[in-house]
């Protein structure tokens, strides 16, 4: 058996390994593919097999599928150029005769109207015109989106967004892969569609709330029109275009479309999913 993780550098890449390890999956079974292999050192020292691969680069990710069994393709960072990069993972896949290929997508790719979706519905489209055999982890918003954010967010003394009243089924990032390690690991996946979010869903009030009790400092939730959230951010220095993505991802949570109520993310892990006051106390306590 042969596992390869892609983009296995990043975060969500690093933690699918340790929890792949932590299944009992032999070290020399999987592969740790990614374009920053230093990065990689720890885990070729516990016999992790390390593999360079850019997604741009079809060299590399053919070098890095040679052989593979099983694939988790985790989708590209760089919005814009994500379809023609997954496109080259799932030709190589196809090539390879992978068993299966399990695509990170977005909760609620066939329904939701965020444009962050956009490039995630044409991936599940690539991969069901490829006839490589697949599955979908429709993966829901992590939590440290907003807990990473924990030390401007208390300077500011507020969460800033555009998401009204919605809700969002977060969860943290070892979560989700720890579903993605068992699916690797289990048979029967190909064709399953997993969506996948927390068990409680919370507002962004709730949000300032948890922020509030963990830290002690009063913050309150300041709701923007769009155009105005996206003032803000730009202000800060985030880009004009991944503004507007961020203000436009706002009003899908206002809309419900980070809601996930399947239960997905509990079962495939085993147990109760990492909860926002659990994440919100973590960052609070390192922050």
């Amino acid at each position: 058996m042969s596992i390869v993780v892609t983009g296995a550098t990043g975060q969500l890449g690093r933690h699918v390994v340790e929890a792949l390890l932590e299944r009992g999956v032999p070290a020399g079974e999987i592969v740790a593919a990614g374009r920053s292999i230093g990065k990689l050192a720890d885990f070729a020292e516990r016999g992790v097999r390390v593999q360079p691969m850019d997604y741009a680069d079809a060299g590399s990710v053919a070098a890095a599928l040679k052989g593979a069994n099983r694939v988790l393709l985790i989708s590209g960072s760089e919005v814009g150029r994500r379809v023609e990069q997954h496109r080259t993972v799932i030709d190589a896949a196809k090539t390879e005769g992978v068993e299966l290929l399990a695509y990170t997508s977005i909760a609620n790719a066939d329904t939701t109207a965020m444009l962050l979706a956009d490039e995630h519905k044409a991936t599940e489209a690539l991969l069901r015109e490829s006839g490589v055999p697949f599955v979908l982890l429709r993966n829901g918003w992590y939590l440290e989106n907003y807990t990473e954010q924990l030390p401007g967010t208390l300077a500011q003394g507020a969460v800033a967004g555009s998401a009204g009243e919605g809700k969002v089924s977060g969860a943290a990032r070892a979560d989700y892969a720890h579903a993605a390690a068992a699916v690797l690991v289990a048979d029967g996946q190909a064709g399953k569609v997993y969506e996948l979010g927390g068990d409680d869903a919370f507002t962004m009030a709730d949000l300032a709330s948890e922020i509030s009790a963990a830290t002690g400092k009063t913050i309150t939730y300041n709701d923007l029109p769009a155009q105005d959230y996206v003032g803000l951010l730009t202000g800060v220095g985030v880009p004009e275009a991944f503004a507007q993505i961020l203000a436009d991802s706002d009003l899908g949570i206002a809309r419900g479309d980070l809601l996930v109520s399947s239960g997905d993310l509990r079962r495939l892990i085993g147990r109760p999913t990492t909860s926002l006051g659990q994440a919100v106390r973590t960052a609070a306590a390192s922050a």
